[in-house]
């Protein structure tokens, strides 16, 4: 599927991102976990949201999800993977599937926690970000399943459907993942599992990690006031830009992303050859 422009992430800086791409003519398309996995959605009142005081935040995150779709947003659930930029478009994987745009808006908010020892080093040799994507590698074979989020368990469903014999560990805060050629076993929070695959199911991806040679400062995404990062095409919103991590500012952003990044796709629709 191709689009104008993609927005990763459906919070309140995605959101507001979609709508006002919408607002000039752009498709777009949504991609983010289930709205109930978003921080956003677990507060019980938000009161510094100008206009609106009281309101909860999963009041709030449904009624600008059902403005953005009412705009002609289309939504799809999951995680983008990868993302690779390649005659003048990305091309980000969600799952096993691939979605091309011509220009993208980065809000997935903060991407919490550092790499656990052993996961870079065994990336691609028993580690894996996407139990869909892989699981059929290690069909009939002992895998471990460290989970972020509460979608994760599905994907862990999925592996057992397949034949693996799967040990979850939910939200684990101390992970060493260890092997030889490839991962031979993985200790999280004391309890150690022999397994030959470890997937890692966070609710996003690093932003420096999904956008190789991305500009950033302390962890966030560096942007210009245009929220124009240092990629071409890629532009960044809300709490992954930095502080303050607060709904207004994220909606701000996301109103100055979005306009941005339907200008960029009409200036390169004007000087196509």
């Amino acid at each position: 599927m191709s689009c104008d422009i993609l927005v990763i992430g459906g919070g309140p800086a995605g959101l507001s991102a979609a709508l006002n791409a919408r607002a000039r003519g752009r498709s777009v398309l949504v991609v983010s976990n289930p709205p109930e996995e978003n921080p956003l959605w677990r507060a019980g009142q938000v009161d510094n949201y100008p206009g609106l005081p009281g309101v909860s935040g999963q009041e709030m995150l449904l009624a600008m999800r059902r403005q953005a779709e009412e705009a002609g947003a289309e939504f799809l659930a999951g995680r983008a993977l990868s993302a690779l930029f390649m005659m003048g478009s990305w091309f980000i994987s969600v799952g096993p599937d691939m979605y091309s745009a011509k220009a993208v808006v980065l809000a997935a908010g903060v991407a919490r926690g550092k790499k656990f020892p052993g996961e870079a080093e065994f990336l691609g040799r028993g580690v894996s970000y996407c139990a869909t994507c892989d699981g059929m590698l290690y069909r009939n074979r002992p895998v471990a399943v460290l989970g972020f989020s509460d979608s994760a368990r599905k994907e862990a469903d999925f592996l057992r459907s397949i034949g693996c014999a799967v040990t979850y560990f939910d939200r684990p805060k101390s992970c060493v993942i260890q092997g030889g050629e490839a991962v031979e076993s993985v200790t999280c929070d004391g309890k150690t599992a022999a397994v030959d695959a470890v997937f890692l199911l966070r609710p996003t991806v690093a932003p420096a990690d999904l956008f190789q040679g991305l500009e950033t400062e302390n962890g966030y995404v560096t942007v210009d006031r245009r929220m124009t990062t240092n990629l071409s095409g890629l532009f960044a919103a809300g709490d992954c830009t930095g502080g303050p991590l607060q709904v207004a500012k994220a909606v701000g952003e996301g109103l100055i992303a979005g306009q941005s990044a339907a200008a960029f796709v009409a200036a390169a629709e004007r000087n196509k050859p």
